[in-house]
C-alpha cells in the first residue's frame, strides 16, 4: 500500500514536472519509482569452484528437460527436449525427422543445451549435434526407452533420428551469481 501511494505521488509530481498531461505519466512514474528503489544483488550459497564439474554433471543428470537452442537461418530457436541417453556431457536427443529442428541442425549443427534446476543453478553446454549412426548405441537407446518403442514401433522406423551433442564448451553457474565457471569437457 505504501509503495502504491508513493507511486501515485511520484506519478503526480513526475508527470507535472515533465509537462505530461494527466493520465499520460505512468511511464515517467514507474521510471522515477524504479530509480528510488534499490535492489540487492542475490548472494548465492558459497561453493568451491573446484566442484563445478561435479555439480554440473549432477545437474545434467537430474534435469529431465533441458532447452535446446539452434539456428533457423538467422533466427534463434529454443525448445525443451528430453534426452534419451547421457554420457557425462555427451547428450543424446531423439527426434522425428519431420520436426523443424532436423532442418535447422542439418544446416547448422552448432547448438546449445541449457539445464536449469529449481535452485536456478544452470549448465550451458555448447556443442555440435551429429546424427547418431553407431548401431550398438542406437540399440541401447532403443532398448532403454519404452516410449520410443511404443511410439515408433521399430528401430527401423524412418522417422527416427537421434542426435549426439558433443560438447565444445561447458559452463556452470550457481544460482543467480551472474558468474559462469568453465568446466573441463574431457
Amino acid at each position: 500500500m505504501a509503495f502504491r501511494n508513493g507511486l501515485r505521488a511520484v506519478a503526480s509530481t513526475a508527470g507535472r514536472d515533465a509537462g505530461a498531461a494527466p493520465g499520460k505519466c505512468l511511464f515517467i512514474a514507474v521510471a522515477a519509482a524504479f530509480n528510488r528503489v534499490t535492489m540487492s544483488k542475490p548472494i548465492p550459497a558459497p561453493f568451491d569452484p573446484a566442484q563445478a564439474k561435479a555439480l554440473a554433471l549432477e545437474l545434467v543428470k537430474n534435469c529431465r528437460y533441458p532447452i535446446l537452442a539452434s539456428m533457423d537461418g538467422d533466427q534463434a530457436r529454443a525448445r525443451p527436449v528430453s534426452p534419451v541417453r547421457t554420457e557425462g556431457f555427451v547428450i543424446y536427443v531423439a527426434n522425428l525427422k519431420l520436426y523443424h529442428k532436423t532442418v535447422e541442425l542439418a544446416a547448422n549443427p552448432k547448438c546449445e543445451l541449457v539445464y536449469v534446476n529449481e535452485g536456478h543453478d544452470q549448465v550451458r553446454l555448447t556443442g555440435v549435434a551429429e546424427v547418431l549412426t553407431d548401431r550398438a548405441i542406437l540399440q541401447r537407446i532403443w532398448d532403454a526407452n519404452p516410449l520410443l518403442r511404443q511410439y515408433l514401433g521399430t528401430i527401423e522406423n524412418p522417422a527416427l533420428i537421434v542426435y549426439r551433442v558433443k560438447p565444445v564448451r561447458v559452463r556452470y553457474m550457481k544460482e543467480w551469481a551472474l558468474e559462469y565457471h568453465e568446466v573441463a569437457v574431457d
